[in-house]
C-alpha cells in the first residue's frame, strides 16, 4: 500500500504563523482555482473526501495539511501533503487576492520543510500567465516540481506527449521539473505521480 493512502486531515491555517513547526517533509499542491487539486489529492490518497473542492473559484482560502503517519511509529509523522489556496480567481476582491498571493508566495519561498511542489495544469490550456508567475516564485527556491497535466483523458496519447514537451519548455526555469499527463477520473499517471511524491516524503535509500 502506498504511504499516501494513510494521509489524514491534520490542520487548516489562514496564515503562515498558524502552521505547525517545519519538522518533516511537506509536498505542496498548487494550481489555478478548480484545476483539480482536491481531486488529485483524493485519488493519490485513495480516499474520496480527504480534500474538499469548491464549485466557486477562490472559495478555498486556507492552507490544509494532511499528515502521513510513519508505518513503523504511527505516533510520528513522515510528512504532509499540503493543499495551498488556488489562484486565478477573478471574481474575488482584489485585496483578498493579494492577501492569498502573499500567503501562497510566502509559503513557497520560506517554508523550510518544503520538499517538493506539485503544480496542477489543465492539459488543454497549457501554461497560463498566472502559472508563469507562480514558476517565478518557485524557481529561486530550487525545489523540485512535478507538473501534473490534469484532464489528460480529454486528449489522445499523441497530444498528451506534445503537451508534456510544451510544459517542459515553457517552465524550463524551474530546473528540476517532471511533467506527467494525469487524470483523477481515469487514473492516468497515478503510479508515476505517487512515486515522485512518496520519494520526496520518504526518500528511498539507494545502495
Amino acid at each position: 500500500m502506498s504511504i499516501l493512502h494513510r494521509a489524514s486531515f491534520t490542520v487548516s491555517a489562514a496564515r503562515l504563523d498558524q502552521l505547525p513547526p517545519p519538522t518533516t517533509s511537506e509536498v505542496a499542491f498548487v494550481g489555478r482555482s478548480n484545476a483539480g487539486k482536491s481531486s488529485a489529492i483524493n485519488v493519490l490518497a485513495n480516499q474520496r473526501r480527504l480534500a474538499f473542492s469548491s464549485k466557486t473559484p477562490g472559495r478555498t482560502r486556507l492552507i490544509n495539511l494532511f499528515g502521513i503517519p510513519d508505518p513503523l511509529d504511527p505516533g510520528q509523522s513522515l510528512g504532509f501533503l499540503v493543499d495551498l489556496p488556488g489562484y486565478g480567481y477573478a471574481s474575488v476582491a482584489r485585496d483578498a487576492r493579494e492577501e492569498w498571493a502573499e500567503v501562497l508566495g510566502g509559503y513557497l519561498r520560506q517554508r523550510e520543510s518544503l520538499a517538493g511542489v506539485v503544480l496542477l495544469l489543465d492539459i488543454r490550456r497549457g501554461v497560463t500567465e498566472l502559472d508563469r508567475r507562480l514558476a517565478h516564485w518557485i524557481a529561486p527556491t530550487g525545489k523540485p516540481v512535478l507538473a501534473l497535466l490534469t484532464k489528460a483523458d480529454k486528449l489522445p496519447y499523441g497530444q498528451r506527449l506534445k503537451a508534456v514537451a510544451s510544459v517542459r519548455k515553457e517552465l524550463a526555469e524551474l530546473g528540476t521539473l517532471a511533467a506527467v499527463p494525469f487524470s483523477a477520473t481515469h487514473r492516468i499517471g497515478l503510479e508515476e505521480a505517487a512515486a515522485h511524491i512518496e520519494n520526496w516524503i520518504s526518500p528511498k535509500v539507494v545502495p
